[in-house]
């Protein structure tokens, strides 16, 4: 990890994935008082991924119940007439995967229209390669580092090298007079292997049953947050 990653602060998003859907408003209020800095929303359509999960009405739902930014992760084929309709339900942050849109480029400037932040997900299999062309349209990079569809899934150690390579990309782009961008991870994030994959370059978490599934006498969620944080370097 170089000097500047060491002094950048870090960011934690919950995935409501792993949350009580029958009290999600209660949860959601839970995670930012315990000091989250996003929520994640997990969004899947039983054809993109093996799975189905939420919709833009439980985005809007939730919206009221929290001050942080919803960060909206469509897992979805195809994915651009779900676009609007999350951004009219609250979300600020959009991230979709490159195999589900017919033109990459547009698909993110309309992200970025509707006035959110426009993120690109690549699943484990997915090269870095898919960036080359798109990089000054990007607010945020999501790499899996497990197969999408499922939570509870253990961290695939390979993603370690591909964001060191993911972040040489946005640090030799910011060098060139670029956009910041964020290097978020999902999937198996844990108190065990954040500090690992932080060093990587990864300034950005998404942690669900690892947050979700924190026992009360452990500290709840703010308690695994604080450890979240800690075990990545920053108190």
């Amino acid at each position: 990890m170089n000097t500047a990653m060491k002094t950048q602060a870090i960011r934690l998003a919950p995935s409501i994935l792993s949350a009580d859907f029958a009290r999600l408003g209660e949860e959601v209020r839970a995670i930012e008082a315990g000091g989250a800095d996003l929520v994640h929303v997990d969004v899947m359509d039983n054809h993109y991924v093996p799975n189905l999960t939420i919709g833009p009405l439980v985005c809007a739902a939730i919206r009221p119940h929290v001050s942080i930014p919803l960060d909206v992760h469509l897992m979805v084929e195809p994915v651009d007439a779900l676009i609007p309709l999350f951004a009219q339900a609250g979300a600020r942050i959009i991230t979709f995967h490159p195999e589900a849109s017919r033109h990459v480029d547009r698909t993110l400037g309309m992200i970025r229209e509707l006035g959110c932040k426009a993120g690109l997900a690549l699943n484990p299999a997915t090269s870095l390669a898919v960036l080359d062309h798109v990089m000054d349209k990007l607010d945020m990079i999501l790499l899996m580092s497990v197969n999408p569809g499922f939570g509870g899934q253990k961290f695939i150690t390979a993603t370690l090298p591909k964001l060191a390579a993911a972040r040489a990309r946005i640090e030799a782009h910011v060098a060139s007079g670029g956009q910041p961008i964020w290097l978020q991870v999902d999937g198996g994030v844990t108190v065990d292997n954040i500090g690992a994959i932080r060093a990587a370059g990864a300034d950005t978490f998404v942690a669900g049953s690892a947050v979700f599934g924190a026992p009360d006498a452990d500290g709840g969620y703010r308690g695994v947050l604080q450890r979240l944080r800690a075990h990545a370097g920053q108190d």
